[in-house]
């Protein structure tokens, strides 16, 4: 939480003023939101309907993240790819509650680049160092594409 926060404050020059939780033990941090004037608010305890945009958000990922590890043929054990592939989906497609904006226009005040958008789990081939190759070894790997990593220019691909 405390890194998150940081980021917030020097990716996007502002502060974080409120943190809502279903009292999770990762968010029990009482001095740091005092020391950072953050007010921390919780839902009662097994009341997911009070956080019901967020449920239905999260039923939402699931979905389709369920569907693209289906049709991908890919182990359950890659899971984490799926969901952060398909919020970074849904963050970069316009939505009537922002007024025809997309999140990530609405975060970067930039249109979102469509361009950079990859098919989970598609057919890819990795390229091999020349130092771990010899003259009449193949030159690439096959692999499929499941995620971006952050802060690397690179893919992470599953070879095959």
């Amino acid at each position: 939480m405390e890194n998150f926060v940081t980021f917030v404050q020097t990716q996007f020059e502002t502060t974080v003023k409120t943190i809502r939780s279903d009292n999770g033990f990762e968010f029990f941090m009482t001095n740091f939101f005092a020391n950072k004037g953050i007010v921390y608010q919780t839902s009662c305890v097994n009341t997911p309907q009070q956080n019901n945009i967020v449920e239905r958000k999260y039923g939402h990922i699931l979905n389709v993240a369920r569907a693209l590890i289906i049709q991908s043929h890919l182990p359950k054990i890659y899971w984490s790819y799926s969901v952060i592939h398909v919020a970074h989906i849904i963050n970069m497609l316009s939505t009537h509650i922002l007024n025809d904006f997309s999140p990530y226009e609405m975060l970067y005040k930039t249109a979102a680049n469509f361009n950079q958008i990859k098919v989970f789990a598609s057919l890819c081939y990795s390229s091999t160092l020349p130092t771990n190759r010899k003259k009449f070894d193949p030159r690439t790997s096959k692999c499929v594409f499941i995620g971006f990593k952050i802060g690397t220019k690179g893919y992470v691909l599953l070879n095959i």
